[in-house]
């Protein structure tokens, strides 16, 4: 567990309580977040994992308040920070806590930053509107102390640079430094490494790490990589389809996986014990349009396990006080 103190981690930093999502689109209302909750302890991981789909980044849109508008809109539930929830808050009131007490990465930073405006400047506007930095002076050498502190190297003379300019890797550490130029209590990671090499991937996420651990925040980490949860994650959420299928502990997750869609997700990663080069196991099927559901669990059509009782909805059962299961046949699956 990457956190020392564990009286620290009871506190719960952000709590989302049946948070729902909802889009306007051509055919009608589609419900992309349905009834999501989980809790942020002070100074932990929470690793959000899921299929291309399923929801993820929508809830980390829905808890920054950054929905595209007018077509998204939450419609149910809470986002509570520290107690304060964010839902309820004007949006200038929202604006104040955006990027001072939560923040967030950005999965593609070619199109997280400006392509027209050098990174200094975007820096420092987000140092003189979030920060307590008011004189502009001020706010270029703290600027160049946060890109030093993100590993840019000359970092005086990349303040100058253009996106375009940075590599892949550069530009993710720029995103890094604008999300944590207010110190936030909160850290929302949105798949920040998809579009990096595995080295570039492994150096991003040992500086989140290292930062985290220097600020004590607390981070989300959003991906559909399994490998990276199990290397950072104190907590592990599993999303399906808009909805939570499992919550546990990165340990118990993938020591005693409870649902069928985690089973699946785990036994299709590569193996030490695998035939190299053999077919890795798949989950058969794909994921349904959030339009056009199957009745009932939302999984039940992709499910070797499922049977007739599979046609209403489970609810999230707790197999124990940390470990959370939707699934009806989740005790005869149990290991």
């Amino acid at each position: 567990m990457k956190p020392t103190d564990a009286a620290i981690l009871s506190e719960v930093v952000l709590s989302v309580d049946s948070l729902s999502t909802e889009f306007t689109v051509e055919d009608g209302v589609v419900r992309v977040v349905d009834k999501v909750s989980f809790e942020l302890t002070a100074g932990a991981t929470l690793g959000i994992v899921g299929e291309s789909g399923c929801g993820k980044s929508v809830t980390a849109l829905s808890i920054m308040g950054l929905l595209p508008k007018p077509a998204g809109r939450v419609v149910e539930g809470r986002v509570l920070l520290n107690g304060l929830d964010l839902l309820l808050l004007p949006k200038q009131a929202l604006q104040q806590i955006r990027g001072r007490r939560v923040s967030m990465i950005f999965q593609e930073p070619m199109t997280a930053l400006n392509p027209v405006q050098p990174i200094g400047r975007q820096l420092i506007e987000t140092l003189r509107l979030h920060g307590d930095v008011g004189d502009r002076r001020a706010a270029r050498s703290r600027g160049v102390e946060l890109l030093a502190e993100v590993g840019i190297p000359a970092p005086d003379s990349r303040l100058d640079d253009y996106p375009h300019q940075l590599s892949g890797g550069m530009r993710q550490r720029v995103l890094i430094a604008i999300a944590l130029a207010c110190r936030p209590d909160v850290l929302i990671a949105d798949e920040p490494t998809t579009a990096l090499d595995v080295t570039i991937q492994a150096q991003i996420l040992a500086l989140i790490a290292r930062l985290q651990r220097e600020r004590g925040m607390s981070v989300i980490f959003i991906t559909h990589d399994l490998g990276v949860i199990a290397e950072i994650a104190d907590q592990v959420v599993v999303m399906y389809a808009g909805r939570v299928v499992e919550t546990a502990g990165v340990a118990a997750l993938f020591a005693n996986p409870r649902h069928p869609y985690t089973r699946g997700l785990i036994a299709s990663m590569p193996q030490l014990q695998h035939v190299p080069k053999s077919r890795l196991p798949t989950i058969a099927g794909m994921v349904p349009a959030l339009s056009a559901l199957p009745q009932g669990c939302r999984f039940s059509n992709r499910c070797g396990h499922a049977t007739a009782v599979c046609s209403t909805e489970p609810p999230l059962d707790r197999a124990d006080m940390a470990h959370g299961v939707a699934c009806h046949h989740w005790r005869e699956l149990g290991a």
